[in-house]
């Protein structure tokens, strides 16, 4: 069987992983020039992998799984860079902190942490290259942007960069970032949609690590999430302790996003603070919502650029003109000052308000006025992908809409490794 993998991300790894002995004729296509050289993912930059039952995609996937991805992983790292991964656990019900966030609404989010730290994806992903390119029945293309994936028949038509081949099975794994691939196949498949109206819109949130030092030395990462008074359920996502503030390209336009190195990369952490925001009938392009919002924050700061904002002036609707005690971890040449109120629609604007003054009466040092706010920060999520339709064709990880995590979208890539080896 001859076998087309679109994209080789956490999805592609789980996949291959499970069917790389099945002796059938395997093609990777990557857009990538090659496997260093990709925007910014979870996969390539940050490596936070996590166990958890309540969080990190829509299908269910057992604990002993997800266990089995986090090893994979980690078995990838020598002896040295194993010791160096900082390990946690989100809200265990000991935690001090977990009845102090109930208290005022939050929901915790219990969860086990592992961070590998982006100087470490470097060897980690070029190991498991080397081990996939090592079969002799597994070949990668690189450099190939695909632009459409066609049935005809019994077979499968993948057209790209000069590039056109026939699959007897397709597996699409293309992230998030791949959105537009993805309308592009939906469109001409509507069958193929199960739902999907939602995009999380918000900010990437910075401040210094002495003002949750507590709360990071006891989880790594702390998840909350809280019903607003808008009706938005808003959530902490990406904490990164000892970070950087990062851009994540798009083709057309740049969001902000965050991530650390192993030992750490700066003095400051950062996080996400996201609003998850659904759509009613007639309105069916959650994408092209946050893409839009994503070009307006760029067209204000002057270009493939983000805003930066300190706290107090957010609340006072004042554009920044100056810092204060907090120094960006962004480059300088990657933002403007000025005013995220122009960027983000109110009800966004007016649950994230609420959702970290609700943070500052837990731990006071997140709601101080010189902490710093950058925007957009935007995850799109695919539609859900209806992956019994086609028996030949499945979308996996988290262009499926199915995931959105390391562990998840690896887990859902194995899941259907699994069952096209079963039925091989």
């Amino acid at each position: 069987m001859k076998i087309g993998v679109i994209g080789f991300g956490a999805a592609a790894i789980g996949f291959i992983d499970e069917i790389k002995d099945s002796g059938n004729e395997i093609h990777v296509i990557e857009r990538s020039p090659d496997i260093y050289s990709s925007s910014i993912s979870g996969i390539r930059s940050d490596g936070k992998l996590f166990v958890s039952s309540s969080m990190g995609g829509e299908i269910e996937i057992p604990l002993e799984t997800q266990k089995e991805v986090v090893n994979f992983y980690l078995d990838k790292l020598d002896e040295v860079e194993r010791k160096e991964v900082k390990t946690g656990i989100s809200f265990d019900r000991n935690s001090p902190f977990f009845e102090k966030f109930y208290s005022k609404g939050f929901e915790p989010v219990n969860a086990y942490f592992y961070h590998i730290g982006t100087d470490k994806l470097k060897n980690l992903l070029g190991r498991i290259y080397d081990e996939f390119s090592s079969y002799k029945n597994i070949k990668f293309h690189f450099g190939i942007k695909v632009e459409n994936i066609k049935l005809e028949g019994e077979k499968i038509k993948v057209t790209g960069t000069n590039f056109e081949e026939f699959f007897d099975y397709v597996v699409v794994a293309v992230g998030r970032s791949g959105h537009g691939l993805i309308k592009t196949v939906t469109a001409d498949h509507p069958e193929l949609v199960t739902s999907g109206n939602i995009v999380d819109v918000g900010i990437r949130y910075e401040l210094p690590d002495h003002a949750v030092e507590k709360l990071n030395a006891e989880m790594y990462e702390f998840k909350v999430r809280m019903r607003a008074k808008t009706g938005y359920m808003v959530r902490t996502f990406c904490n990164n302790p000892s970070g950087k503030v990062v851009l994540e390209e798009y083709e057309d336009f740049v969001t902000v996003n965050g991530h650390s190195n192993s030992n750490g990369s700066s003095e400051n952490t950062n996080f996400a603070v996201l609003c998850s925001t659904s759509f009613t009938e007639p309105f069916n392009d959650p994408i092209g919502y946050g893409t839009y919002i994503s070009k307006l924050g760029n067209i204000l700061a002057g270009g493939r650029k983000v805003i930066l904002q300190t706290y107090s002036e957010f609340l006072e609707n004042k554009r920044t003109k100056r810092i204060g005690r907090v120094k960006p971890t962004l480059s300088e040449k990657n933002y403007i000052l000025g005013d995220i109120n122009l960027v983000l629609p109110r009800r966004i604007a007016i649950s994230i308000a609420e959702f970290i003054e609700k943070l500052g009466e837990v731990v006071p040092a997140i709601a101080y006025p010189d902490n710093l706010m950058y925007a957009v920060e935007v995850k799109f999520y695919s539609k859900k992908i209806n992956n019994e339709r086609y028996k030949n064709l499945k979308f996996i990880g988290d262009c499926s809409g199915h995931t959105r995590s390391i562990t998840y979208a690896t887990c859902h890539g194995k899941i259907i490794g699994r069952m096209l080896r079963g039925e091989a």
